[in-house]
């Protein structure tokens, strides 16, 4: 113990002892609410300095003053106690107790603390993205790997404080050190218990880099289309188009196929396909499908085209395709294809639509009535 602390300790048992009279709680509590009312003062006085400080500061250190100010109080509440019991005329064995649960709740603020700072730098640094710009790709990619990064950092935060609060018991300490240093049963359940934890946080981070998904991203899976709402530390939220939602593993994008709409862009080429008839004009098709997307507001003015992809028994397979700026928009003007052109064939190019054909030949002799049946059919 430092030699000041011991002085002021000796000098107030000293005037503890000329109030003999008073119980030794009573002295306690005494000590106690003037080291804490002491700690509520300087709260005060650091707090006011450090907003002064800042002031003239970027946003960043403004903010984790701001956020710092509740955690700052506890914190120094807590070293107040931790002084007013170390002075306090309290039994040895107690007072060692207590403050060994003051360290470990310190260490657990300071930690506290340091999860406020990443949150501030996320909320600082996001500021620079506009999520509701037409192309937000850039956004979109910050975005996924500043909330991805930002909660794995917190965990990471949390994991090392509970680690090192834990570690100022000495029974908890050499069970962890023994754990640790073991591969025994308890090791391997342990590891076991925590894999899909550290898989998953793992895999985000894999996210945060590769960022095979990221925020609003367009994703087909598990045959289902959506975009992507949320990504957090263990699991992924997928908003169907039906306004479902799909929650799905981090590990999930890491391991498994899925299809990505948006990966470099949000540009896409949407296809409508329609089943016309052999003597359908195709020239005339590939007009006013071109007529159709330049008067659409969903065109984004770059590819548009008609193409025979299959011919059956019965009908040609036409594709049409038309680019727009996101895949929203990809299908609605897929949906406004298909209907445009169903109309254009119904009413001007009836030609166009599927027909029922004999199998005879069309330039052969037609046969007279009666002629080319059987005896018995006549």
């Amino acid at each position: 113990m430092p030699p000041e602390i011991t002085s002021l300790t000796h000098q107030i048992l000293m005037l503890w002892r000329q109030f003999y009279w008073l119980p030794e709680w009573l002295v306690v509590a005494i000590v106690v609410t003037v080291f804490v009312g002491a700690g509520w003062l300087v709260n005060a006085v650091v707090f006011a300095i450090l907003r002064r400080v800042v002031k003239s500061r970027d946003l960043f250190w403004r903010g984790v003053v701001e956020r710092a100010r509740q955690k700052l109080r506890v914190l120094i509440i807590l070293i107040a106690i931790g002084f007013s019991i170390t002075v306090s005329p309290l039994d040895p064995e107690p007072s060692q107790a207590i403050r060994a649960i003051l360290l470990f709740l310190t260490i657990l603020v300071l930690g506290w603390m340091a999860a406020g700072a990443v949150d501030m730098w996320a909320v600082v640094y996001l500021r620079k993205f506009n999520m509701a710009a037409e192309d937000n790709l850039v956004a979109r990619k910050h975005i996924t790997q500043t909330r991805i990064l930002q909660r794995a950092a917190i965990i990471i935060i949390g994991i090392i404080s509970v680690g090192l609060a834990l570690m100022t018991i000495g029974a908890v300490r050499q069970w962890g050190v023994s754990l640790l240093a073991s591969a025994g049963v308890v090791g391997i359940i342990a590891g076991l218990a925590l894999q899909p934890v550290l898989k998953n946080l793992f895999a985000g981070i894999q996210i945060a880099t590769a960022q095979p998904i990221r925020i609003d991203d367009a994703v087909i899976v598990e045959g289902e289309w959506g975009t992507v709402e949320e990504i957090t530390s263990t699991y992924v939220v997928v908003k169907l188009w039906d306004w479902r939602r799909m929650i799905l593993p981090l590990s999930y994008f890491i391991e498994k196929p899925f299809q990505n709409w948006t990966r470099e862009t949000s540009r896409l080429i949407g296809s409508a396909m329609l089943y016309v008839d052999y003597e359908a004009p195709m020239d005339r098709l590939r007009a006013e499908l071109e007529r159709i997307c330049k008067a659409s507001a969903h065109w984004d003015g770059d590819v548009v085209n008609l193409q025979v992809t299959d011919i059956t028994d019965r009908v040609a397979q036409v594709r049409c395709l038309a680019s727009a700026r996101s895949a929203p928009v990809a299908f609605d003007l897929r949906c406004e294809i298909r209907e445009k052109m169903l109309a254009f064939m119904r009413d001007q190019c009836p030609e166009a639509l599927p027909q029922d054909r004999l199998n005879i030949d069309r330039n052969a002799t037609p046969l007279p009535v009666g002629e080319g049946l059987s005896v018995q059919e006549r």
